[in-house]
């Protein structure tokens, strides 16, 4: 279930997100570059202007990234909850695997690479581990190839969003 349409499957909770760090890089970071661009340019010629050139360059790095975030945002999908096969892993469903050589039992959930968060156990159907746990179900064995090894995996449940 990779998707290779060009649209972002993201949460609501996700979704959210991205559409408040947009709102701030237009409304706190935006304004601030300016006010710190006219105060450079108020300090004299531009040409040796250290500061200047300095806030131009930010201006074009948050430039970049909000063109970035509106690009995302145009092509977000959500998923309807419904449609997804409580039985299988895909996208946005718990998955609770045991490692089959240390025995240490751990809870993914499966997300687009824009949602996932290592600390929170988010991990993105493109990563190597979700790749590999797609379309499995309870019960399944699972080798993985990681940069350090290979997992061996035992799913032991997969449940789908609530």
């Amino acid at each position: 279930m990779v998707d290779t349409s060009g649209y972002i499957y993201l949460t609501p909770e996700g979704h959210s997100k991205m559409k408040s760090e947009l709102k701030r890089l237009k409304t706190v970071e935006r304004p601030q570059i300016v006010s710190e661009i006219s105060r450079a340019r108020d300090l004299g010629d531009l040409s040796e202007n250290a500061e200047y050139h300095a806030a131009k360059e930010k201006q074009v790095i948050l430039e970049r990234k909000i063109s970035e975030l509106e690009d995302k945002l145009r092509r977000i999908k959500m998923i309807p909850e419904g449609n997804i096969d409580g039985g299988r892993a895909y996208l946005l469903s718990f998955v609770t695997v045991k490692d089959l050589k240390s025995g240490e039992q751990i809870r993914y959930q499966l997300v687009s690479p824009e949602e996932a968060d290592f600390d929170l156990d988010r991990i993105s159907i493109h990563a190597p581990v979700g790749q590999g746990l797609l379309g499995k179900a309870k019960g399944d064995r699972v080798s993985v190839k990681v940069p350090a090894g290979e997992l061996q995996y035992e799913i032991l449940d997969v449940q789908r969003p609530k």
